[in-house]
């Protein structure tokens, strides 16, 4: 990418498209069990927290720890999304736990007055036109002691994507960007280039799960097996943190903590 996606145009076909369905819902799932790991391993099972949600749309995650007493900061550099996300809050009765900040997350330690106890940045990095210098600067806001909850859209999984698809001649051009996809990345992160820029940001990594490493590479269920959503759900839940199926996740979520004493 050029320049970072900025969603103000179609902010609301984005939050229809990527949460009103069962592949934002299986998201949720994997994201929230590894992010209950995260607490427990930075004391938010006993006390409030300091949250960045960095790049956090519609804040449909960080709700979750709000309602839990965590305070957030959301950052967006929509202000439509922003918008869309102080209704939502507003409606589940949250507001007061919020603090909104419209700006690019690269921009945030300006908004900040001291560094978080964990921040959430969750597929932004592959909309940006360079997500290793986000990414250190988002990383850079955590205290040490605290966490980082990290999701990206995973390069290994679009190819093998691609390949269900038969767009065998796409991947071997090096798979170019296509205009027609708004809402789909054009572009993933190789896992082990971002387990990498973690690392040396000061983290240590705790925990990876592959997001959606089953569902979306089911065929047409005319000619498939009988199952429901739920056989789905249970199945992504059970293997998603194995490999091989790990690294074969449409998207990748990490969580880590910052070490102590820095190298």
């Amino acid at each position: 990418m050029t320049e970072d996606r900025n969603f103000d145009d179609i902010a609301h076909k984005f939050v229809k498209n990527i949460y009103g369905s069962d592949k934002g819902e299986i998201r949720q799932v994997i994201v929230w069990e590894d992010l209950e790991q995260l607490l427990t391993a930075v004391d938010g099972d006993s006390r409030a927290l300091e949250i960045l949600d960095a790049g956090g749309g519609l804040a449909q995650m960080s709700q979750k720890l709000a309602k839990l007493g965590h305070h957030i900061s959301l950052c967006d550099l929509s202000s439509e999304m922003l918008q869309l996300a102080r209704q939502d809050i507003e409606k589940n009765g949250l507001l007061e736990q919020y603090r909104l900040i419209h700006s690019p997350v690269q921009d945030i330690e300006r908004h900040l007055e001291r560094q978080v106890d964990v921040v959430m940045f969750h597929a932004v990095m592959e909309w940006l036109a360079d997500p290793k210098s986000a990414l250190a600067t988002v990383l850079e806001q955590v205290k040490p002691g605290g966490a980082a909850s990290i999701m990206f859209y995973n390069h290994h999984g679009l190819v093998y994507k691609n390949v269900v698809c038969g767009n065998i001649p796409h991947i071997l051009d090096g798979m170019p960007h296509r205009k027609r996809f708004k809402l789909q990345p054009q572009k993933g992160l190789k896992p082990e280039d971002v387990y990498q820029w973690i690392e040396d940001a000061g983290f240590e990594i705790c925990g990876k799960s592959g997001i959606r490493c089953f569902s979306d590479y089911i065929g047409n269920m005319q000619y498939t097996g009988d199952y429901q959503y739920e056989d789905v759900l249970a199945l992504e839940k059970q293997l998603c943190r194995q490999e091989p199926y790990l690294s074969l996740g449409r998207y990748i979520h990490v969580w880590a903590k910052k070490k102590e004493k820095q190298e």
